[in-house]
Order: C-alpha cells, then structure tokens, then sequence
C-alpha cells in the first residue's frame, strides 16, 4: 500500500510538472500575441510601406520629365540657328553653351535617381543648381527681368540693338536677299491675293521685307511690285511711315531697307529663343518638382522604414 501511495504521488508530480512546462511553453508561444503593436507605429509602419511602393513610380516620372532637355538639346545641336541667325556671332555660341547645358542636366537628373540611395542631399543639391540656373536663364530669354538686359546675349532687348545696328543689318539684309525669301514667294503668288497680306498669312520677313507697309496704300501690281499712290495723304489721323518712301519695286531693293523688315526679323528670332525660355521655365519647375518629392519619400523611407 505504501509503495502504491508513493507511485501515485511520483504519478502526480510528473503530470504537475508536464502541465507546468506545457503551459510555460503555450505562455511563451503566445507572448507576442498578448502585446499588439501599439496603433501609432503600425500607422507608421503601414505609412512607410506605402511611400516605398511610390518611389519607383516618382523614379520613374523624373527620368520621363528628363528626356525633354535631351530632345531640345539634340535640337539645338543639329538644327542650328535660322537663316541669317549667325551673323549674329554670340547666338551660336549661346545655343551651345544652352544645349550643353541640357545634357549636363539630363545626366545630373538620371545620376541622382540612381545613386539617391548613396548621394541623397548632395544629388539635390546639385540638381536643384542646374534647374535654378536654367530656370534663370529662360526668364532672361522671355524678357522678364524689368533690369537693362540689352546686354544680355538672347534677350528682347539685346537682338533688338543687334538687329537694329547698321553693321549688323548690312550683312543680314544681304544674306535675307541670298536666301531667296521673297523669290520664293514669287513662286507662291499665284495663291494669293492683295488682302493676304494684311491677314497674316505671310511670315514676319515675308510681309516685312517683301511687300511696303499696309497703311502705303499702293496698288497690289503682283508681290514684288506695288504702285505708289499719287494722292497725298490729307488724313491726320493716319501716322505717315518713312518706309513708303524706303519701298523700292527692284528686286534687290524692295523693303529691306525698311524698318517693317528689321521688326519681321526680329520677330522671328524672338520668337525662337521666347519659346526656348518657356520650355526652360516649364520643364525645369516640373523637374525640380519631381526631384523634391523623391527626394522626401526617399528621406521619410530611411526614417521610418524597417
């Protein structure tokens, strides 16, 4: 009796110490279970995992707004400069430097993406110079800047001291003549009538150069040759233009004398170099835009991922 009373307490022990360790072991099992993540850092942690999802997607919206100053580039490059443009010497060596530039950005901007892991503050740094100057150097081209800007290569006022300079318009009216502009529209007179050149259906040089002032009243003979009016002009109202006196009927006379033909030159160039200085201003924005923004997922990214 007695040995059978001491199994039944062994027997005891045994299956008291089994439940123990059973119970240790489910206790152990189901600790972190029994504390949640505190809801603040499972917001985090939810917030963090989202902005990694989204940083592909901005790498991959800043090389697509990068591409832009490499085609403007390859444009400036080998499309050069418009007829007569380079008489002009500090255009040409504008656009390049411009077009150089471009490509630097496009490099700088693609290097930043793809090192942002290593070079995040530096990368900004020197991208968000780039842009800056860029973005100063379209403003310039558009004529922004309130300042005296005669001086500065490309802007408004500095092609229209150029242009205007006697040594300068000598050897661009020369080369417009060379150009054959008005023998060419000659050869389309024959699908126009007097009043398309007061609609704007002929280009700035065309209507500058090419044909006397509207306000000249001359008889449309065809559109190299007009007669002069013998009337005199009694109406006070109507301003008198030196160049209907300039207007020649000989082919290598016409208007280019004029100043109609000097302002359809200018016309043309500032419209070239006012739609570069847009699409600096737009683009540099956007793409300074898009590096800021990687550049706060990529830092919110280290801080908070895991």
């Amino acid at each position: 009796m007695t040995e059978n009373n001491n199994n039944d307490d062994n027997d005891n022990s045994t299956e008291t110490v089994v439940v123990t360790v059973e119970e240790e072991k489910k206790f152990i099992t189901n600790e972190p279970d029994s504390e949640p993540e505190p809801k603040p850092q499972r917001k985090m942690r939810l917030k963090s995992i989202k902005v990694r999802h989204t940083m592909l997607p901005l790498a991959l919206v800043t090389f697509l707004l990068s591409i832009p100053f490499l085609f403007q580039a390859i444009w400036l490059l080998y499309v050069q400069q418009y007829d007569c443009e380079g008489l002009l010497k500090t255009l040409p060596k504008l656009q390049l430097g411009i077009a150089i530039g471009l490509i630097v950005v496009f490099l700088v901007s693609n290097g930043v993406v793809y090192s942002r892991a290593r070079f995040l503050a530096p990368g900004l740094i020197i991208v968000s110079i780039l842009l800056v100057l860029m973005f100063i150097v379209g403003l310039t081209l558009r004529g922004s800047f309130n300042t005296d800007n005669r001086q500065i290569p490309g802007s408004p006022r500095w092609l229209r001291m150029k242009v205007h300079g006697d040594y300068n318009w000598n050897n661009i009216k020369s080369c417009l003549f060379y150009t054959r502009t008005c023998r060419d529209l000659v050869s389309r007179s024959y699908n126009l009538k007097p009043y398309d050149y007061a609609t704007g259906t002929l280009s700035p040089i065309e209507s500058g150069c090419c044909s006397p002032p509207s306000i000249c009243e001359m008889e449309y003979v065809n559109v190299t040759y007009w007669r002069k009016s013998n009337k005199e002009m009694t109406d006070i109202n109507i301003p008198y233009d030196g160049d209907c006196d300039t207007w020649q009927n000989d082919e290598t006379m016409l208007c280019y004398d004029c100043h109609a033909c000097k302002e359809g030159f200018v016309t043309t160039l500032e419209g070239k170099w006012y739609k570069l200085g847009t699409f600096l201003i737009v683009m540099s924005l956007l793409l300074m835009i898009s590096h800021l923004l990687l550049f706060v997922a990529k830092m919110w990214e280290q801080h908070f991922g895991a």
